[in-house]
């Protein structure tokens, strides 16, 4: 279903004419494509089946697309269409999941200065995983590289919904990124709007600190009172530009215990709004 050229980048994938490509991911690469009958231009998430090992990335990706389809808001990236190619025992051999092209860079590159713009990328991003949270679905990988932040407009998409699941499921093997990830994905415990709260608040620590905390993935067995008694800085002891009750949230989002994290994210947003509106 695609044809390469030079550098090994397609002519056409399935409907659509390569432009160029973007970037890679898991097991996958983005181009920016242009339907051939429409001449719309968009993003497409390209995976090809090479080894057993990338049937996983390719449920991935179907993922994605199912649950881009029962979430829409304007801060979360949509999904036009999924293409898929089987051979002939009807094993998916490729696929393309067609997205919205949004101009914009991971907040790992594109981090803003101020506090106060910084605070607004965050509320955005909670009240995109808020959006997810009532359809009862949760993200369950949120960190700098899956919030998008276009330059000059400051519009925010968080993007990646490959291991987003319902509210309340057990998964099969760890998933998430180890720097970000909550105690109970390491656990195999069921994950739920917690799980999604203590994400945000290690990526939050991050952007506030230039630092990321200890997970239950990054430390010795031997170490985990570390994470239980959270005895590590709070972002006011590491940068004390940071409002103290901005900082006394992010900790309170880190918690080991899930029940003892916000109970949504409109508790976490409460707090960034008056961060926002009055910064001390």
């Amino acid at each position: 279903m695609s044809s390469a050229s030079g550098n090994d980048v397609p002519k056409k994938i399935f409907d659509y004419d390569v432009i160029e490509r973007l970037g890679e991911g898991a097991r996958s690469t983005i181009y920016a494509v242009s339907h051939r009958q429409t001449r719309q231009i968009y993003a497409l998430k390209h995976v090809k089946r090479k080894t057993e090992k990338d049937e996983r990335f390719i449920e991935q990706l179907m993922n994605e697309y199912e649950v881009a389809r029962k979430v829409n808001h304007p801060f979360l990236r949509k999904m036009v269409d999924l293409k898929t190619a089987r051979n002939l025992l009807l094993k998916i051999t490729e696929a393309a999941l067609v997205m919205e092209l949004f101009d914009g860079a991971p907040l790992e590159h594109s981090l803003p200065r101020s506090l106060g713009t910084l605070t607004q990328v965050f509320i955005d991003t909670a009240k995109a995983l808020a959006a997810m949270h009532n359809h009862g679905l949760v993200h369950c990988d949120l960190k700098p590289n899956n919030i998008m932040r276009e330059a000059g407009s400051g519009k925010v998409k968080v993007i990646d919904f490959g291991q987003a699941c319902p509210i309340g499921t057990e998964k099969p093997r760890v998933q998430g990124t180890p720097d970000f990830i909550a105690p109970e994905q390491v656990r195999l415990k069921p994950v739920s709007v917690r799980t999604d709260v203590y994400n945000f608040g290690a990526t939050l620590y991050w952007a506030l600190t230039g630092q990321r905390v200890p997970t239950l993935y990054t430390i010795e067995k031997v170490d985990r009172h570390i994470l239980k008694e959270q005895h590590y800085p709070a972002p006011i002891a590491v940068n004390p530009q940071v409002p103290e009750r901005l900082s006394r949230m992010v900790m309170e989002c880190l918690r080991y215990r899930p029940a003892e994290r916000p109970g949504d994210m409109q508790e976490v947003l409460d707090v960034l709004e008056i961060t926002r509106d009055s910064p001390r």
